[in-house]
Formats: structure tokens, sequence, C-alpha cells
């Protein structure tokens, strides 16, 4: 029994050596790795992959648990292009993106709206690290295309989104395209951490 169990730990131990992007020892790693992804392979995303994310975030908090949220899953290479657009800048990498999901929430369900969709956001985009997959935020909330059209609106006609949805993000997702190192600690603004008051150290 003792041989079987070292053997199965050993096989374990080879399988995330072999797949160590699929695996996070614990959630400091996590943080620490998750770093903006503008550029992607021509890989597509596993349907188990796919479902994973979206699991993360319908079960990201929301306040009284309105799930005021929305999420439009486009993987469709004509609607991520015309999405690519959605902005003046920094958005055309989402036309080479496996998947892009657009996080919208209704302002009627809940006045903290934009509070539960930018947790639902960063939620997405913890899952798709921990997946070893890359993503990008790309911000729809008070920007505007070059044509000089809401984000938001834009985003509207695009997708026939309802008109009581608000659009707050784009998180952009699929196969690193390069490696990017781990956040470095030694630029963390510790003199942003105030104790008991502001200033106090």
């Amino acid at each position: 029994m003792f041989s079987t169990l070292l053997f199965t730990q050993f096989a374990l131990y080879l399988y995330k050596s072999n797949n160590k992007h699929q695996f996070m020892e614990n959630f400091s790693d996590l943080i620490k790795s998750r770093r903006s992804m503008r550029k992607f392979t021509d890989q597509e995303l596993t349907q188990e992959e796919v479902v994973t994310l979206l699991k993360a975030a319908l079960m990201s908090p929301t306040s009284k648990r309105s799930n005021c949220w929305q999420f439009v899953v486009v993987d469709d290479k004509e609607v991520l292009e015309k999405l690519s657009y959605c902005k003046e800048a920094s958005a055309s990498f989402i036309k080479d993106a496996a998947l892009a999901i657009v996080v919208t929430a209704d302002p009627m369900a809940s006045d903290v709206w934009i509070e539960d969709a930018s947790i639902a956001s960063i939620m997405i985009q913890l899952q798709a690290e921990d997946l070893g997959l890359g993503s990008c935020w790309v911000q729809l909330r008070e920007r505007f295309t070059a044509d000089g059209i809401s984000s938001n609106e834009y985003v509207h006609e695009v997708l026939d989104l309802p008109l009581q949805l608000q659009a707050l993000s784009i998180i952009a997702i699929g196969h690193k395209g390069m490696e990017r190192k781990p956040f470095d600690e030694s630029h963390l603004q510790w003199e942003k951490i105030h104790i008991n008051k502001y200033g106090g150290k």
C-alpha cells in the first residue's frame, strides 16, 4: 500500500512538473504571476477551460447577493474584431484573443453595480491565470471610440445588449503569446500603507 501511495505521489509530481501552468501552489503565487497579457497564440480554449472561467464569474460575490451582472462570451472572430475597436487605444489585441468575456451589469438591480462587475472581472482574470492562460482587462466605462462614441454605446450596438445594462469591461483571454516575469515584490509601495490613521506607521 505504501509503495502504491508513493508511486501515486511521484506520478502527481511528474504531472505537475510537466504542466506547471496548470497548478498554483498558493494564492500569493497566483497574484504575483498574474500580469496583463496583450499577446496571444492561435490556440483555442477547451470547453472545460471556458466553463471554469464562467464558473468563476458566476461565483463572484455581489452586494446583498444581487447578482446584478450579465456576461457575454464571445469567441466569434468577426465579433472579436469589432470589439477591438471599442475604444480609441489599448483594445486592438482583443481580435487576437481566443475568447472575450464582456462584463455588464444592471444599475437598476444594484447601486454598487460598478464594484460588483469589477470584482467579477478580476475573478475571471485570476481564474485565467490559474489555468495558465493570459488575460487583459479592457476598460469600457468612461471610455470612447476613435469616433467619439462612448465605448458602452459601441458595445451595446455590437452585442445587441439590453438598454438597462452597462458594459464595464472586456476581459480578453487566450494562451500566452509571451512570458512575463512575476511581479517583483521589491517594487511594492509600502509607503501607501497607513496604520490606524493616514500617515500612521
